[in-house]
């Protein structure tokens, strides 16, 4: 899970766990001047602003948000992501499974997996935006799921081969990682040219509550199929859902791609640093861009400590190793489900406020799990976790979606998730020195006394005086 995705808190998601509406109407140019309202005459110029500045837009989709075509539009959206995400699922307790039972990778070792996946934001983060800007977004995110699939299938052929090595399981994440950066950027584009901004929130929490679904059901999944038929083939499943998911894809028309042709000729560097300037610039984004890196390190480090946590210290089998990571989708799938109502009923500013606080009080559980019923505690703690992470992803992301241009969407959605999901690796190959030194209880204590930064940050912030994030 990571903030601000999918899964881990994207939020991201960071749809994912990964927290993004954008102003619709500036986006078709309809937003005028008032002292050119009631004028039959423009100014030439204002005109050609606006047309510029016009979605390139595929005549097949007409305006679809809001219309029967824009909702099945999004069905067919909300399956292939949710398709593809159950295959993550799998791998996320498959891989570290593997690299631990087959291999027997060490904790540092097998920190190196969610370490070179997430590293991925850190090496193409920043230049996505600009990809996905350029590209054709259809095309782009079919080819990223079809590299993607070929990536997990060379796992399984190698390991029938008897060739399977740690470093190609490191190799994998890291491919894997970088068609996720550039397939989540493109989805995080495409859902406010089809859904309108006063649905975006809910349609943000149902795409959060399906990954937190399948986040839930997938490693338990993931965790049976390893005991029956083995770890690297039940990365089959995963290819086969990236491919499924690539057909889907493939059936939606081309979304309306933001564009200019002033953007058209600057230069990548120049992008880059105008969507990193608007970020920089705005205060409720730089703070939540912050909260969420700072969730995020903290979601990485479990990532890496959790399975050697249950195997090696509780000594919990492969199948209830898959249940009680589960536990963390129960969470988000929770906290998807309550986003929507908790921001109507108590404002969006306050509901990250008492969110993070909780989420860092949840976390104490999980190094006080033990064998036998105790484990009831280790569940409760990552349920906590899960659902504190996907309400700050969902909030901030829509927030982002809200107040950003369409035209710089792209690259300050890249910007975000450079910034906090590239804490991930950082996180993840700090529990793996941690865990060396002090042991995997020892680093659990160690990670979740940071993960306390995160609610101190925002308590002591301007938006502790705020209903709402503006």
């Amino acid at each position: 899970m990571t903030a601000d995705q999918t899964t881990r808190s994207d939020g991201s998601s960071d749809t994912s766990r990964t927290a993004e509406g954008s102003p619709q109407d500036a986006a078709s140019g309809s937003v005028q001047d008032p002292s050119e309202q009631g004028r039959s005459v423009q100014d030439p110029s204002v005109q050609d602003r606006s047309v510029q500045n016009r979605p390139v837009q595929d005549p097949s989709v007409q305006d679809p948000k809001g219309s029967a075509k824009g909702a099945s539009l999004f069905w067919r959206f909300w399956s292939a992501t949710t398709i593809s995400g159950v295959g993550d699922a799998v791998t996320t307790v498959a891989l570290p499974l593997l690299a631990v039972s087959v291999l027997h990778a060490s904790s540092f070792e097998v920190s190196l997996l969610p370490a070179a996946q997430y590293a991925a934001w850190i090496a193409i983060g920043l230049p996505a935006g600009v990809i996905v800007q350029r590209l054709p977004l259809r095309g782009t995110q079919v080819a990223m799921d079809v590299i993607r699939a070929v990536a997990v299938l060379s796992v399984p052929v190698a390991a029938l081969l008897g060739v399977l090595h740690l470093a190609q399981l490191v190799v994998v994440a890291l491919v894997v990682g970088l068609g996720t950066v550039v397939f989540d950027v493109g989805n995080s584009t495409f859902l406010p040219s089809i859904v309108s901004k006063e649905e975006l929130t809910a349609r943000n929490s149902l795409t959060s509550g399906s990954a937190a679904a399948t986040q839930m059901g997938g490693p338990a999944v993931g965790g049976v199929l390893v005991q029956l038929c083995g770890a690297a083939v039940s990365l089959v499943f995963d290819a086969v859902s990236y491919l499924v998911s690539a057909v889907l894809l493939r059936s939606l028309p081309r979304p309306a791609v933001p564009t200019s042709p002033q953007a058209e000729r600057e230069s990548t560097l120049a992008l880059i640093k105008e969507g990193w300037h608007f970020v920089v610039r705005h205060k409720v984004i730089r703070l939540c861009a912050a909260a969420a890196t700072l969730v995020n390190f903290t979601l990485g480090a479990l990532m890496a400590l959790i399975p050697v946590f249950l195997i090696r210290t509780l000594d919990a089998p492969a199948s209830l190793v898959g249940v009680l990571i589960a536990t963390e989708g129960l969470g988000s799938f929770i906290g998807a489900a309550v986003t929507t109502t908790l921001a109507n009923r108590f404002g969006s500013a306050r509901t990250i406020l008492y969110s993070t606080l909780a989420g860092a009080c949840a976390a104490l559980l999980l190094p006080l799990a033990g064998s036998g019923w105790s484990l009831l505690l280790f569940a409760l703690g990552n349920v906590g976790v899960g659902a504190a992470a996907v309400v700050l992803s969902v909030l901030a992301r829509t927030h982002r979606q809200t107040v950003t241009p369409p035209e710089l969407l792209p690259r300050v959605m890249a910007t975000v998730r450079f910034v906090s999901w590239g804490a991930v690796p950082v996180g993840a190959l700090t529990a793996g020195v941690a865990g060396t030194l002090l042991g995997s209880r020892g680093a659990l204590w160690l990670i979740v006394a940071i993960g306390f930064l995160t609610p101190l940050a925002m308590w002591t912030s301007s938006i502790r005086g705020q209903r709402d994030l503006d």
